[in-house]
C-alpha cells in the first residue's frame, strides 16, 4: 500500500510541474467550528460551505494548534506551532520572533505568484499588525468589530473596536454581543470583504501570473452581528443547547474558563450564570452569523466558477480554533478542550481531490502550508522558522492514507503551559509551570470513545494510557518560553 501512495504521489508531482501553476484561494474563517452541514449539523443553513465539501474533500478530525486569534493565524501562516516560537499571545509580532520568517503567501509570491491578502488574515489588533512582506500589493483590511446600530454603541469608540484597531482601550464602554439589522449585506465588513474579493478574482483574468489570495472573513466572531434576514432562518426555541455545561470532574480549575471575552460586551453579566434566554440569543447569533458568511463566501465561489478560473484554483477553507457554546460551562475559546480545538478544514484540488470526500486523519493547522506548496508544484517551505507540519497529499490522493498518529496544541492558563495531544480515541494534556519547568505537571485524559463530552478526567484512573500518550508527547520538543 505504501509503494502504491509513493507511486501516486510522483506521478503527481511529475503531472504538476508539467502543467499551468495552480491559483491558490485561502478562505479563513474567524471563530468557525464544525457545527454546520457538511459536519452533520444539517440543522445550520450554510449552503455554500456544504457545497465546498461536497465539491473536494472533508477532514473530520482537523485541530488547530492554539485556540487563540493571532497565535492560531500564525501556526497557518508561517508553519510553526505556537510551541516552536514562543508565541501564545495575541499582541507578539512573528517577526520579533524569527525576522527572516517566510511565510506562506510570502513563499508563493517568491516562487511567481501574485499574492494578496483582504479582511482579516493575519490577526490585526491587541498591539499587532499586518505583515508587509507578506502581499504582492498593499493588503486591504476590514473591521471584525462592526456596528450599524447606534444603539450598539451609544455613539461612542467601545472598548473592543478600541483593542481591534490599535487604539487606547481603557475606560471604554462595551458595545453590544449582538446586532439584527434590516440591512443589505454589504452593511458588515463580510459583505465588503466578499465584494473585493470578487474584484480580484475579475481582476486576475487579465494577470499573467498565477494567483494566491487569502480572504479572511470575520463572522461568526463576537460580536454577533449580521442581517435581519439570516436570524430569520432560526427559530431560537429549537436551537440545540449543550448538554453538558460543567467543568469535567477531576480537572484542574484553571484549565477551564466562564465568560472571558463573551463578556467585554453588554449586556453579558460580568460572571455566570447567564439565563436561558440569553444563552439562546447568543447561540441565535452565532449561527445568524455563520450562515451569513456562509452567503458570503458563496458569492466569491460562484463567481470564480462564472470566471472560469475554478478549473485552475485550489481552494481551501480553514477555520482558525473550534468555539464553545455553553459546554462545560465555557464561552468563546481559549481551552485545550475538543470544543475550543477542532476545525473545519475543506480542500478542494482540481485533478487531485474527489467530490465528496472525507478523511478521518488527525491533521493540523501547520499542515496546510506544506500541503499546499506541494499541490502547486513548489518547493517545499524551509523556514528558517520551524516547519513542523506535514503535506497532506498523501491523504488527498487516498483518504485512508496516514501521515500521523495523533494532533498537537497547547495552550496557557493559570501560570501553566498546556501541551496536549490528541489521538483517535483519547486527549492528554500536560499542565507544567511556565515559571518552574522543573516541578511536578498535571494530566488530564480524556476518552472519547466513551466519554465524548470530556465530563471525568480519567489520568488517574488509566495508568496505562497515560504512560503510552505520554510517551507520545514526549515526542515532541521542549516548548519554547513565553515570548514577552
Amino acid at each position: 500500500m505504501k509503494i502504491i501512495r509513493l507511486t501516486l504521489s510522483i506521478l503527481f508531482l511529475t503531472t504538476v510541474a508539467q502543467a499551468e501553476k495552480p491559483n491558490v484561494l485561502l478562505i479563513l474563517v474567524d471563530d468557525l467550528k464544525p457545527s454546520f452541514g457538511a459536519y452533520g449539523d444539517d440543522w445550520v443553513k450554510t449552503p455554500n460551505l456544504d457545497s465546498l465539501a461536497a465539491s473536494g474533500m472533508r477532514f473530520d478530525m482537523a485541530y488547530c494548534n492554539q485556540a487563540v486569534c493571532a497565535p492560531s493565524r500564525n501556526n497557518l501562516l508561517i508553519g510553526s506551532r505556537s510551541t516552536s516560537t514562543g508565541i501564545y499571545s495575541l499582541g507578539y509580532h512573528f517577526r520579533r520572533a524569527v525576522p527572516l520568517a517566510v511565510t506562506m503567501p510570502q513563499h508563493f509570491m517568491q516562487h511567481g505568484y501574485h499574492s494578496a491578502g483582504i479582511g482579516k488574515v493575519f490577526h490585526i489588533g491587541h498591539g499587532n499588525i499586518n505583515d508587509e512582506k507578506s502581499w504582492s500589493v498593499p493588503f486591504h483590511p476590514d473591521k471584525v468589530i462592526d456596528y450599524v446600530l447606534p444603539e450598539s454603541t451609544n455613539g461612542e469608540l467601545t472598548k473592543e473596536e478600541a483593542l481591534f484597531s490599535n487604539q487606547p482601550a481603557r475606560g471604554l464602554p462595551r458595545g453590544a454581543a449582538w446586532e439584527k439589522a434590516d440591512v443589505e449585506d454589504g452593511a458588515y465588513a463580510d459583505g465588503r470583504i466578499a465584494a473585493e474579493g470578487i474584484q480580484r478574482l475579475q481582476s486576475y483574468q487579465k494577470n499573467e501570473k498565477p494567483f494566491f489570495l487569502a480572504l479572511g472573513f470575520t463572522k461568526p466572531h463576537l460580536p454577533f452581528c449580521a442581517p435581519k434576514k439570516y436570524w430569520d432562518l432560526y427559530d431560537p426555541a429549537k436551537l440545540p443547547l449543550a448538554k453538558n455545561t460543567h467543568p469535567p470532574e477531576g480537572a484542574p480549575k484553571f484549565a477551564g474558563k466562564t465568560l472571558g471575552e463573551l463578556n467585554q460586551y453588554k449586556p453579558i453579566p460580568d460572571k455566570p450564570p447567564l439565563s436561558e434566554e440569553m444563552v439562546r440569543t447568543l447561540i441565535h447569533g452565532y449561527y445568524a452569523s455563520m450562515s451569513y458568511m456562509d452567503s458570503q463566501v458563496g458569492r466569491v465561489l460562484d463567481e470564480l466558477h462564472r470566471l472560469g478560473l475554478d478549473q485552475n484554483t485550489i481552494v481551501v477553507l480553514w477555520g482558525d480554533h473550534g468555539y464553545h457554546l455553553g459546554d462545560h460551562g465555557s464561552w468563546t475559546k481559549h481551552t485545550n478542550y475538543e470544543q475550543a480545538n477542532k476545525i473545519p478544514i475543506l480542500i478542494r484540488a482540481p485533478g487531485v481531490t474527489k467530490p465528496n470526500s472525507s478523511s478521518n486523519e488527525l491533521v493540523e493547522t501547520v499542515d496546510i502550508f506544506p500541503t499546499l506548496t506541494e499541490l502547486a508544484g513548489l518547493p517545499a517551505p524551509q523556514g528558517p522558522q520551524p516547519i513542523d507540519g506535514k503535506s497532506l497529499v498523501p491523504v488527498l490522493i487516498d483518504p485512508t492514507a496516514t501521515v500521523d498518529d495523533h494532533a498537537y496544541h497547547c495552550f496557557p492558563k493559570g501560570g501553566r503551559l498546556g501541551r496536549a495531544i490528541r489521538t483517535s480515541r483519547y486527549r492528554l494534556v500536560e499542565w507544567r509551570p511556565q515559571m518552574n519547568e522543573n516541578a511536578q505537571p498535571i494530566y488530564e485524559l480524556y476518552d472519547y470513545k466513551n466519554d465524548p463530552l470530556e465530563t471525568v478526567n480519567i489520568a488517574d484512573q488509566n495508568l496505562e494510557v497515560l504512560e503510552d500518550l505520554k510517551a507520545i508527547l514526549a515526542r515532541h520538543p521542549k516548548a519554547k518560553s513565553a515570548k514577552r
